[in-house]
C-alpha cells in the first residue's frame, strides 16, 4: 500500500496571531493534491547522528545568515552564536554560561531565582503578550500539567532548541501562564490529554537546568532555575491589586475598557529620538513595498498602528509591532514556498489529467484524487519533487533559521532601548534590499506596474490603476 501522506508544503510555517496588517499574497489557483514526502527534506531541528560530515556542513551553514554580507554592525553576524544557549544537557558537568557567569551568584544570593519546569518548543519564539493553544500529548509533559495544577503555579518556561545541538537550549525564554486547560482524552482515545490556552506573560532568563538526565531518559519533563521578567505586569500581580471600577456601569465589557485605556496612554507618550526613528522607518518601508507591489506587504494603514511604547499596559507598544514583524517574516516564507511549487503543482495536475484520460476515467479537475503516493508519480516527477524539496531547504532554512534568531536577539535584548535599536536594524535591511531591488528595476526597465508617487510640489497622491494581478489581492486590514 502506498503512503499517502501530506504533501511537504507547510514544513515551515509557524502559527501567528498577526495576520490583519498585511496585504494578501496572490491566491493560490492551482490545484495541490497531498503526496507522500520524500526524506530529501530533514527538520533543522534535528541534527544528523549518522552522518558527522553532513552534521558539521549544517553548523557551517548556520553561521551564514542572508543578512550578514559585509555589515559589521549586523547582530546576527555571528550566525546561531548571535543569541545566548545553556550549555548542553549532554555535557559531562555543565557550567553556567559566560552569559551569567558575573551575575547569577548574586542573584541566587538574594533569592530572586524560581525553579520552573521547562517545554523547549523547536524553533519557534514567542513573545510577550501573546496566547497560544498547545496539545498536550507525551506522558511527561500530562505529568508536568498535573504537577502546576497541583501547586497551583499553572506556568512553565518554553525556551527555543539549538538548530543543531540536541539538548541545548536558548538561554532566554517566556513564561507561559495556563489561562484554560480542556480534558480532550476520550475524545481522542488518549492520543492528546489536554488542550491548553496560555498567555505569554513575561520572560525567563535560564540558569540552570536541574536534572538534564531527564532530557535523554524522557521519564519527566525538565526543570530549570531562572530568573522571571515581568514584561506584562501580570506575573507578581496580587489579588488585590485590581483596579477600581466600581463606578462604571456593569455592562460595559472591561476587556473594551482595558483597550481604551491602553490606547489613550499610547497616545499620550511623547516617542524618544530612537522610537521615533524607528517608527519613520517602518513608514518608509510600508510606502516601498507599495511602490514595488510587493505580494507581501503591510497596508498603509498598519503605519498607524505601529507601535514603539515601552510596556504592555499602552497599546499599541513594541511589544505588538515585534510579533507584526514576526508575522510579515512568516508571510514572506509562504509565499516563496508557493512560487517555488507552482510549477511543480502544475506539472503534477497535467500529469494526473493524462492518467486519468488514459485510463478512460473522464473525470474533471474536480475530481482529480486528494492523494497520491509518492510511487504512483513518473521517475520523472520523481525525481523533479525529490529536487524541489532539496532547493525549497536549501533556499528556504536560512530565511526561516535568520528569522528565528531575529526573534530570539529581540527577546534576550537587556531593554526597551535595545529592542528598539534591533527593530531598527532589521527594519532597515528589508528596506535597504527593497531599495536595490527598486534600483535594478529602474536599471532594467521592469517599473512596478501599480506605483504610487508623491507630487514634489503637493500633498496629493496619484496611483496608476491597478493591474488585473494587483486586482485580485485583498486588503484585510482597515
Amino acid at each position: 500500500m502506498n503512503r499517502k501522506i501530506a504533501l511537504p508544503v507547510s514544513f515551515l510555517l509557524c502559527s501567528s496571531s498577526i495576520a490583519s496588517a498585511f496585504v494578501d499574497p496572490l491566491p493560490t489557483t492551482f490545484y495541490s493534491p497531498r503526496l507522500a514526502p520524500s526524506s530529501a527534506i530533514a527538520s533543522w531541528r534535528q541534527p544528523s547522528k549518522s552522518s558527522p560530515s553532513l552534521s558539521s556542513r549544517r553548523r557551517n551553514n548556520l553561521h551564514q545568515l542572508h543578512m550578514t554580507d559585509d555589515d559589521e554592525n549586523n547582530p546576527l553576524s555571528r550566525g546561531v552564536d548571535s543569541v545566548t544557549w545553556l550549555p548542553s544537557v549532554y555535557d559531562a558537568s555543565p557550567s553556567r554560561s559566560v552569559f551569567d557567569a558575573a551575575t547569577t551568584a548574586s542573584i541566587e544570593e538574594e533569592g530572586v531565582t524560581e525553579t520552573l519546569p521547562l517545554f523547549p518548543l523547536g524553533g519557534i519564539v514567542y513573545t510577550p503578550n501573546s496566547e497560544h493553544i498547545l496539545n498536550i500529548f507525551e506522558p511527561r509533559y500530562r505529568q508536568m500539567y498535573n504537577d502546576i495544577l497541583m501547586n497551583g503555579s499553572k506556568r512553565f518556561v518554553v525556551a527555543m532548541c539549538h538548530p543543531s545541538e540536541e539538548g541545548r537550549f536558548a538561554q532566554v525564554g517566556v513564561l507561559f501562564s495556563l489561562e484554560e486547560l480542556k480534558e480532550v482524552s476520550e475524545m481522542t482515545a488518549d492520543r492528546v490529554k489536554y488542550i491548553c490556552n496560555h498567555r505569554v506573560t513575561g520572560r525567563v532568563r535560564l540558569h540552570k537546568v536541574l536534572n538534564p538526565e531527564a532530557w535523554q531518559n524522557r521519564d519527566t519533563y525538565l526543570k530549570v532555575k531562572g530568573t522571571i521578567i515581568d514584561d506584562t505586569g501580570e506575573v507578581f500581580k496580587s489579588d488585590n491589586d485590581t483596579d477600581d471600577d466600581s463606578s462604571i456601569d456593569e455592562n460595559i465589557s472591561k476587556t473594551f475598557l482595558s483597550a481604551v485605556k491602553k490606547a489613550v496612554a499610547a497616545d499620550a507618550i511623547e516617542k524618544t529620538p530612537e522610537e521615533s526613528s524607528l517608527a519613520q522607518s517602518f513608514s518608509d518601508l510600508v510606502e516601498l513595498q507599495h511602490d514595488l507591489s510587493e505580494d507581501v506587504r503591510f497596508t498603509r494603514a498598519s503605519v498607524q498602528s505601529f507601535g514603539v511604547a515601552e510596556g504592555t499596559d499602552v497599546d499599541p507598544n513594541l511589544w505588538t509591532s515585534i510579533r507584526l514583524w514576526q508575522s510579515y517574516a512568516e508571510q514572506r516564507l509562504v509565499a516563496g514556498q508557493n512560487e517555488m511549487q507552482k510549477e511543480f503543482q502544475e506539472r503534477l495536475v497535467e500529469y494526473l489529467k493524462k492518467d486519468l484520460g488514459d485510463k478512460g476515467d473522464g473525470k474533471g479537475e474536480e475530481e482529480l484524487p486528494s492523494a497520491i503516493g509518492f510511487q504512483d508519480l513518473s521517475p520523472e516527477l520523481q525525481a523533479e519533487l525529490i529536487d524541489l524539496q532539496k532547493r525549497m531547504t536549501a533556499e528556504l532554512k536560512p530565511l526561516m533559521l535568520e528569522q528565528t534568531l531575529s526573534m530570539q536577539k529581540i527577546l534576550e535584548a537587556a531593554d526597551h532601548e535595545e529592542r528598539v535599536a534591533l527593530m531598527q536594524y532589521f527594519v532597515d535591511a528589508e528596506r535597504k534590499r527593497l531599495q536595490a531591488k527598486k534600483t535594478l528595476k529602474g536599471m532594467f526597465g521592469g517599473a512596478p506596474s501599480a506605483v504610487t508617487s508623491r507630487e514634489s510640489d503637493g500633498d496629493d497622491e496619484t496611483t496608476t490603476a491597478p493591474s488585473e494581478e494587483e486586482t485580485n489581492k485583498s486588503q484585510i486590514f482597515a
